[in-house]
């Protein structure tokens, strides 16, 4: 146990030196170290997604700004599994419970061009029929080979994934070989639990080879901050321990039947025993999503923010009833909403169901719930009715509902990057924040990663991550900045930039960075120079597979480039106030 113990101290994890810190963690559990740098641009205050340690370790830690709060996956020992010999040692649903072997592959953000060392995680998953297991995304996300070992089997069958969607932290994967199935029968999925209601959770935690029970109650049901996808959906929090390796694994209520998948926990210097389940409901759209496109879309929004209507004077000023609706202060340019809402409505309704003035719904009997939850049960391409009063007029609008486009994507599986002369340009990620550092980024950047909103499909911050020296480019060191223009035209994207280049006709390329800083190469010498400079660093190719597709605008209107977009918390876990929330 002290060498378990000393394998996964708390020097090895990647959470930020705090006396008081409140954690959620998510568990994958890894059965091999890999030695890394540590990262030493970490913030107290404002705290990237970790994605190169967190993988290392088998976790992702996500930030909550100035709540002092972050979610990552965990490799603890903490919390005890115990085996409930008397009620399910017999129970044949247990056999439904396999152990996940993954080997993952990750990019290297710093280095777009090749891969990261590979490394190796275990987890669980479940049958749910017609051949097909259910598991949690980060399991086996970036995975290069996946392997799953029945209850009580030695032999280890090979899985692929079918679908996966990061923001609801769900893979589904198929494993084809027909022995593996024989004898099996799925599990049944059961109804939301109720508070109090008994759960038990059943996976491979660390500890050892065999199956592992725990049980506890439902102590809450509520919309949560779901750590893998940086998304706020239902979410059930238990009291049942769930430590690494759980991840993946169902969870059962006393009939036997699944109400839903653990997947994270809660950890904190004055918190015990708080897991965190997703819900039958999230299970069912993951897998109706699938059913219905062949693939997996997400879960929508409507990509507004809104600011909540308590204080009596506030409603009155805008002619709304007390205690109604919730007031809209921006609406994203690329949410379809856009073109319906406008800042300043009040939103009463929502398909015909009334929001109160903290943006809560009725949910069952007696409880509320954030009206987030009855977008996030719709799919991508619906249509949502929306109750409004536009200055004190009450009217019915509506509009399509689909997934937020981030202008920093929190997942990027495959970086684009672009080679000119030596000056690597890639799209600014959170992956890659953590990987470079914030201090790296310096404030600027880094507030326009954390505060700004795309103001068209397909936009992306555009940066030169790294100069590979040379003659062509010698006074040009050290540069990690934002470049904005090329030529003189503004650039939408790396997929454009890649375009103005081939297409350039002019004897210099000409970078305009922020701060109006100026990068000038000679054409026809960063032409000649350019082999070489790949060659020298082992580089195969000057750009990333899909910059040789052609070139396509999705930016419909122009104009939209002089939209300001900046001071606006793009999630929920950036926002100071209490009072503001996304939809």
């Amino acid at each position: 146990m002290a060498a378990v113990a000393a394998l996964f101290s708390p020097s090895s994890l990647c959470v930020p030196s705090s006396s008081r810190k409140t954690t959620f963690f998510c568990s994958a559990k890894p059965w091999r170290r890999r030695n890394r740098v540590p990262d030493k641009h970490r913030r107290n205050e404002l705290e990237s997604i970790s994605q190169r340690k967190g993988k290392e370790e088998g976790r992702v830690v996500k930030s909550m700004k100035n709540k002092e709060k972050s979610l990552l996956y965990d490799c603890n020992l903490e919390e005890q599994q115990v085996l409930d010999t008397n009620d399910y040692r017999g129970s044949s649903f247990l056999n439904a419970v396999v152990k996940v072997y993954t080997t993952h592959t990750s990019p290297d953000y710093s280095l777009p061009w090749q891969k990261q060392r590979q490394y190796a995680s275990t987890g669980s998953a479940f049958m749910i029929g017609d051949g097909k297991l259910l598991t949690n995304a980060h399991c086996v996300e970036h995975s290069a080979q996946i392997k799953v070992k029945k209850r009580g089997d030695d032999t280890k069958y090979v899985a692929k994934v079918l679908a996966i969607g990061i923001e609801c932290d769900m893979a589904l994967l198929s494993v084809e070989n027909e022995k593996f199935w024989k004898g099996t029968e799925p599990l049944s999925f059961g109804r939301l639990p109720s508070l109090q209601d008994s759960v038990t959770v059943v996976g491979y935690p660390l500890g050892g080879d065999t199956i592992s029970v725990t049980k506890g109650i439902v102590s809450r049901v509520e919309v949560t901050s779901y750590a893998h996808g940086a998304s706020d959906l239902l979410g059930i929090q238990i009291d049942a321990a769930i430590n690494a390796g759980n991840s993946g694994g169902p969870a059962f209520n006393d009939q036997g039947e699944c109400i839903g998948v653990a997947f994270q926990v809660l950890r904190g210097d004055d918190i015990e025993n708080i897991g965190y389940v997703i819900p039958t409901t999230v299970v069912s759209h993951f897998l109706q999503d699938y059913e219905k496109n062949g693939k997996y879309t997400g879960f929508p929004s409507l990509g507004v923010l809104l600011q909540k209507m308590g204080n009596p004077a506030l409603s009155e000023c805008l002619k709304v009833s007390d205690h109604e609706g919730v007031l809209v202060r921006r609406v994203e340019p690329t949410s379809p909403a856009y073109d319906v809402l406008k800042k300043g409505d009040v939103i009463v309704s929502f398909d015909g169901i009334s929001i109160g003035n903290e943006g809560t719904v009725p949910f069952r009997s007696s409880e509320r719930i954030g009206f987030r939850y009855l977008v996030s049960q719709k799919y991508s391409g619906d249509v949502a009715e929306i109750g409004i009063i536009r200055a004190g007029n009450n009217m019915k609008v509506r509009t399509i509902v689909s997934p937020r486009e981030f202008l920093v994507p929190y997942h990027n599986d495959d970086p684009s990057y672009l080679i000119v002369a030596g000056l690597v340009f890639t799209p600014l990620s959170e992956a890659l924040i953590e990987e470079e550092g914030e201090d790296l980024l310096g404030l600027k950047l880094l507030a326009k990663a954390r505060c700004s909103l795309a103001r068209f499909k397909g936009e992306q911050i555009i940066i030169l991550s790294q100069v590979l020296a040379h003659d062509v480019n010698t006074g040009y060191d050290n540069m990690f900045q934002q470049v904005m223009k090329f030529n003189g035209i503004a650039i939408k994207n790396i997929h454009h930039l890649s375009h103005l280049v081939d297409s350039c006709k002019d004897k210099y390329f000409i970078f305009e960075f922020e701060d109006n800083y100026l990068v000038v190469l000679d054409k026809e010498k960063a032409a000649e120079a350019s082999p070489q400079i790949l060659k020298d660093n082992g580089i195969p190719s000057g750009r990333s597979p899909d910059l040789y597709e052609p070139y396509v605008d999705l930016s419909e209107d122009n104009r939209l480039l002089d939209l300001d977009i900046g001071d606006t918390p793009i999630t929920n876990s950036e926002i100071d106030s209490e009072g503001l929330l996304w939809a």
